[in-house]
C-alpha cells in the first residue's frame, strides 16, 4: 500500500512537467507541421490545405540552397575544428602539466558565455576594415609583419561562413576538451604501460589504443556539436548581421516568418531543421540504448 502511495505521489509531482512538455514542445511541433502544410501568408491565420507545396518551393529556392551550402561548410569546419582542438588540449592536459586546474578552467571559460557575447567580441577581432580603421586580428597581423594573414574575414563572398566557424570553435573546443579529458582519465595506466613494454611509441599508443577507446566520446561530441551547428543563429547575427552570403536556415526562417510574414514557409524551414536534428539524434539514441542493453 505504501509503495502505491509513493508511486502516485511521484506521478503527481512530475505530471505537470510531463503535461507542459507535451503541450509546449510536442504540441507546438505538431502545430508547426500543420502550418507548414497550409497557405498561411500574412498576419491573419490561414490553415487552408496546401500539401507539400511549401516544401517543394523551398527546395527550389536559390536562397535556401545557399543556406544548405553554408550549413554544410559551417558544420564540417565547426565540428571538425572543435574535435581536433579539444582532443589536442585534452592530450596536453593529460600529460600532468603544472597548473592543470588553471588551464582547464581557462579552456572551459568560453563555454560559460553565450554565443551573443562571443559574437560581439569576435566581431571586433574579425573587423575587415583596412587602413586607419584596422583593428582586431588584422591590426595584430599588421603589427607583426604577417600581412599575408590579413583578410576580409566574414565579408568574403564565397567563404565568409568559414570565418564564422572560428569563434564557434573557440567557444566549444573547451567542451570537447572536457569530454576527451574525462575519457583519457578513465583509461587505466596499465594499458599504456603494457603497450610500452611491447615496444610501442607514444604515437602508436594513442593511434592504436587510446583513440579507439575514445570513439564513443567522439560520437557523442559529434552529435551535440552537429545539433548546435544546425541551429546556429545568434552567433552569425552578432558577428555579421543578416547577410544573404552568410545565411543559414535558422536566419532564413526568422526573416521569412517575422519580416516577410510567410508563416507557412517559415514553418516548413523549421520542420526541415527538426528533421535534420532528428537524423543526428536518433542514431545516437539507438546506439546508446543498444550499448546499455549489451552491458
Amino acid at each position: 500500500m505504501r509503495y502505491n502511495k509513493d508511486r502516485m505521489l511521484a506521478f503527481a509531482l512530475v505530471s505537470p512537467s510531463i503535461l507542459a512538455v507535451f503541450i509546449f514542445v510536442y504540441g507546438f511541433i505538431a502545430w508547426s507541421g500543420r502550418v507548414s502544410l497550409s497557405q498561411w501568408v500574412g498576419l491573419l491565420p490561414n490553415y487552408e490545405w496546401a500539401g507539400f507545396t511549401n516544401y517543394a518551393n523551398l527546395l527550389q529556392d536559390p536562397r535556401f540552397q545557399i543556406d544548405i551550402r553554408n550549413t554544410i561548410i559551417f558544420t564540417v569546419l565547426f565540428v571538425g575544428g572543435s574535435l581536433l582542438l579539444g582532443l589536442g588540449l585534452a592530450i596536453l592536459l593529460d600529460q600532468g602539466l603544472r597548473g592543470e586546474s588553471f588551464f582547464r578552467s581557462l579552456f572551459l571559460f568560453p563555454m560559460a558565455i553565450s554565443f551573443i557575447v562571443t559574437g560581439v567580441v569576435w566581431r571586433w577581432l574579425m573587423n575587415p576594415a583596412q587602413g586607419s580603421r584596422m583593428s582586431g586580428l588584422n591590426l595584430l597581423f599588421d603589427q607583426l609583419g604577417l600581412d599575408f594573414l590579413i583578410n576580409q574575414w566574414h565579408t568574403t563572398p564565397q567563404w565568409g561562413i568559414a570565418a564564422i566557424a572560428i569563434p564557434a570553435i573557440w567557444q566549444m573546443s573547451g567542451y570537447t576538451m572536457a569530454l576527451y579529458l574525462g575519457g583519457l582519465r578513465s583509461i587505466p595506466e596499465s594499458l599504456r604501460e603494457a603497450a610500452r613494454v611491447d615496444g610501442a611509441t607514444e604515437l602508436q599508443i594513442y593511434r592504436f589504443h587510446i583513440l579507439p577507446l575514445l570513439r564513443p566520446i567522439t560520437l557523442s561530441a559529434m552529435i551535440i556539436l552537429g545539433h548546435i551547428s544546425l541551429k546556429v543563429f545568434d552567433l552569425i547575427v552578432a558577428v555579421a548581421g543578416k547577410q544573404v552570403a552568410l545565411d543559414v536556415p535558422a536566419i532564413y526562417m526568422w526573416t521569412t516568418t517575422f519580416d516577410g510574414n510567410f508563416y507557412n514557409r517559415g514553418a516548413a524551414i523549421g520542420m526541415v531543421l527538426l528533421l535534420s536534428v532528428a537524423v543526428l539524434v536518433i542514431p545516437y539514441l539507438w546506439y546508446t540504448l543498444r550499448t546499455e542493453a549489451e552491458v
